[in-house]
């Protein structure tokens, strides 16, 4: 008998279009029929819920939050001061069981601090990371951190690399994930302490681990698990993300510049369409928290009906993966790996264009 999986628990709260557009996008996905359970202000969301669906049978149920996280305000003290805000009242859905996942485009790192004030770390987690998806062009790699640790030590690397191979194979269904190190170069010499430690320690691991991944092969579908600290990672999102903008707006301009170019443009429509869809973030919805004992997926604040609503999709689906169950394991060797990597002094290469292991 096929399992059934318990609705998300939406932040109908969270957003610079919420509530509108958080409960627009809630709807979508339950006329698909994904259970949903949207938090905030009860009578706000009944009205527009009212307002707005056509039918009384969608799977929608309605949990009353008095309190909102604005986006100015601390994330460590709006979870203590706001004991009842809608982030809050999310992950306490999830951790009683009433709910499978949870979403929000509400503050990012009030979003962190209530999984780990409500849901805890899996024993042996050092620190929780954020995952995104990148549009590459042949496959759907995964870049992990994306900014919920900025100040990263070896330890956080090898434990994201760890998590993130767990993801890609249980909800991204990649049987043998690629795992890479984002770095200045691909030799082993490149990189910093840092990433030459996590390096390190990883190849001892059972990982398939391939080495470092230059920023230029990001998109390339060439690796299935990309890591890297929080800063660097969330850089690197943010940079692909105004390029992708920077490239549709010149081809606008360009399309627009000659009757023939215009006429080229509305012959190659659906193709432009095609490609439109593949880098736009709001097809992706929202990025998932590892590293906590639930799931939690954050939205961007901009966030429409669209974004949301693939990103309630996006949350049921590794919620049916049951992924969480698995890290305390996944992260156990860790300490271990990075343990008999410094006690192998490093080798240095005497010729830098014939880079030799660091534990051969």
């Amino acid at each position: 008998m096929k399992e059934t999986i318990a609705p998300v628990a939406v932040d109908a709260m969270g957003g610079d279009n919420a509530p509108d557009a958080i409960v627009q996008g809630a709807l979508n996905a339950a006329r698909k029929g994904l259970p949903v359970v949207l938090v905030g202000g009860g009578a706000a969301i009944r009205g527009r819920l009212a307002r707005l669906r056509r039918r009384t049978s969608l799977p929608i149920e309605v949990v009353h939050a008095s309190e909102v996280v604005e986006m100015d305000d601390h994330p460590a003290q709006a979870m203590r001061r706001k004991k009842d805000n809608s982030i809050r009242r999310c992950f306490e859905l999830v951790a009683q069981g009433r709910a499978s996942a949870m979403v929000s485009a509400g503050n990012s790192g009030a979003v962190m601090a209530g999984a780990i004030f409500v849901l805890g770390r899996p024993e042996g987690v050092e620190r929780p990371a954020i995952i995104s998806a990148l549009p590459a062009l042949n496959a759907a790699p995964i870049l992990l951190d994306m900014g919920a640790v900025v100040d990263c030590k070896p330890i956080h690397l090898v434990q994201f690399a760890l998590m993130g191979e767990l993801y890609a194979r249980r909800v991204m269904g990649v049987a043998h994930p690629r795992v890479a190190i984002l770095a200045n170069g691909e030799e082993e010499s490149k990189g910093t302490d840092l990433t030459r430690a996590a390096a390190a320690a990883l190849r001892r691991s059972s990982l398939c681990f391939v080495g470092y991944c230059e920023g230029r092969d990001l998109l390339t579908g060439d690796y299935d698990v990309i890591v890297t600290d929080g800063f660097t990672g969330n850089v690197a999102l943010k940079t692909m993300e105004g390029t992708a903008r920077a490239i549709g707006d010149h081809l606008k301009g360009a399309l627009r510049g000659s009757p023939l170019a215009l006429l080229g443009g509305l012959l190659a429509r659906r193709a432009l369409s095609r490609m439109k869809r593949r880098v736009d973030w709001r097809e992706v919805g929202g990025a998932p928290l590892v590293g906590v004992s639930g799931m939690g997926f954050i939205c961007h604040g901009r966030s429409d009906a669209l974004a949301i609503e693939n990103a309630i999709r996006r949350a049921h689906q590794a919620a049916g993966t049951r992924f969480t169950d698995g890290i305390a394991a996944a992260v156990a060797p860790s300490a271990a790996l990075l343990a008999a990597a410094e006690a192998t002094p490093p080798f240095e290469p005497t010729d830098p264009r014939n880079p030799v292991r660091v534990d051969a």
